[in-house]
């Protein structure tokens, strides 16, 4: 495929000496909710999304004024395909990586693609950035999931790396490559490990969005095991928050940083499902227990310090205020999520060979 390289130039005479932000994965979750935030709060930037469009990116998740503007510039890619990535790298002022296949549970059943995507993808996009001098920043979005399950709490970033399933492992790859790439090549990077997001435009494989549409259409809300498993929930517009802080603080401050971006308290699954059946007026008796998924984490809570220190970043939003917002985005979006309603559960193969759906 080949760049619109005279659009470009057009665009830069019209716009003058914008910033170009290239965003991998921006038709997904975290990352169209980030090319909203950052398309409104800049109108002197360009925005070039690459973006595969699997089955958890879509174009409905971009905004009609943002897909008809001069400063938004889509292309239908495989990040892995250093040909594009290279080209696009070129012009661009800084990388948000967040293109990656995300899902646990998937993950159990079908690796591969996460090593590829999720491996190889960041490669190719690290190595676009050493021969790219005119990148400025490239952060790089990993994951929590890399820890594995909390051997204290609150977890810091030098908590040890034992992550607990394959698309766990195919993140930490990912982390340690491009903290390779830091050490050896000295590329501008951040990594980011953000917690377990909610919010808008999330797939129904995800926890929160299968349970508000389970209870919406009166269906079982399916929970592994007890349901006592923890993690630190973060709104995603929090998230995207903090991803502006990294794009705008002072580089030789954050640069070769690794942080948490996280709320600072944690939730059980349990917990969850009862407050959606709550804010939605259902009754308990739709909570479903199914055996537990393999390679489960215990705990996650993550410290919050170092965000605040180097980003001046704290989440704002309290879970059961962006639980409600979250529930009322799915209730007035039916249409949205109605197609992926039967992708809610997976098959995951088990130890023994057994094939399950969680």
């Amino acid at each position: 495929m080949k760049p619109r390289e005279g659009r470009f130039i057009l665009l830069r005479k019209k716009f003058g000496n914008m910033r170009t932000i290239l965003i991998t994965g921006a038709a997904g979750f975290i990352g169209s909710n980030l090319l909203k935030l950052l398309f409104n709060k800049y109108p002197e930037y360009h925005f070039i999304v690459l973006d595969a469009l699997t089955y958890a990116g879509t174009l409905d998740n971009i905004p009609e004024e943002i897909k008809k503007s001069d400063r938004y510039e889509f292309w239908h890619g495989n990040v892995c395909d250093p040909a594009i990535v290279n080209q696009l790298a070129k012009r661009a002022d800084a990388i948000v990586h967040l293109a990656a296949e995300t899902h646990v549970s998937r993950s159990i059943f079908d690796d591969s693609k996460f090593f590829e995507t999720d491996v190889i993808g960041t490669q190719v996009i690290s190595n676009a950035v050493v021969a790219n001098k005119n990148i400025e920043r490239f952060i790089h979005i990993s994951s929590s999931e890399v820890y594995g399950t909390s051997r204290e709490a609150p977890m810091t970033e030098g908590h040890p790396l034992e992550p607990r399933s394959p698309y766990a492992a195919a993140k930490a790859g990912a982390d340690r490559l491009v903290r390779s790439y830091m050490l050896t090549y000295e590329i501008p990077a951040i990594i980011l490990r953000p917690f377990n997001n909610y919010g808008y435009n999330q797939h129904l494989e995800k926890v929160i969005p299968r349970f508000i549409t389970s209870a919406l259409k009166n269906e079982p809300l399916t929970i592994h095991g007890r349901g006592e498993y923890l993690r630190d929930w973060i709104f995603v517009e929090d998230t995207c928050r903090a991803i502006d802080r990294a794009l705008h603080a002072d580089l030789e401050k954050i640069k070769f940083e690794i942080i948490n971006i996280a709320y600072g308290k944690d939730l059980s699954n349990i917990e969850i499902a009862k407050m959606v059946l709550e804010n939605l007026g259902k009754p308990e008796t739709l909570i479903e227990y199914i055996s537990d998924r393999p390679g489960q984490v215990a705990r996650h809570l993550a410290s919050t310090q170092k965000a605040k220190e180097l980003l001046g970043f704290q989440a704002e939003i309290p879970f059961k205020d962006g639980l409600k917002k979250t529930i009322e985005w799915y209730k007035n979006n039916e249409s949205w999520w109605e197609k992926q309603k039967d992708m809610r559960l997976v098959p995951i193969k088990t130890k023994d060979g057994k094939i399950e759906m969680h």
